[in-house]
């Protein structure tokens, strides 16, 4: 059974930051690419961010130059750091793994999602 579970969300003020955690199990982890997804109230599912198996990274214009995601293979593991943290970044935040090595837009599986909420 493939399992993703976030950790690591909260409150923060506008300019913090945060560190979310995404381990995975029930899949070969380094094969796979990940990303995170987030979705607000009222709006559409963004994809923040991903990274091949091999490191690649890509960011949504939004979030470039203050997130940056991580992948720790031998701890099956995915990380968001998210600093400068503003209040629209205010969202669910969701990891996602695809169904290769790169990111070409198909998700396998979602993880249940963890609260990101920044106040001003």
């Amino acid at each position: 059974q493939v399992q993703l579970v976030e950790s690591g969300g909260g409150l923060v003020q506008a300019g913090g930051s945060l560190r979310l955690s995404c381990a995975a199990s029930g899949i070969i982890f380094r094969i796979r690419a990940m990303g995170w997804y987030r979705q607000a109230p009222g709006k559409q599912r963004e994809l923040v961010a991903t990274i091949s198996s091999g490191g690649s990274t890509n960011y949504a214009n939004s979030v470039k130059g203050r997130f940056t995601i991580s992948r720790d293979n031998a701890k099956n593991t995915v990380y968001l750091k998210m600093n400068s943290l503003k209040p629209e970044d205010t969202a669910v935040y969701f990891c996602t793994g695809a169904s290769g090595s790169r990111w070409t837009g198909p998700v396998d599986y979602w993880g249940q999602g963890t609260q990101v909420t920044v106040s001003s």
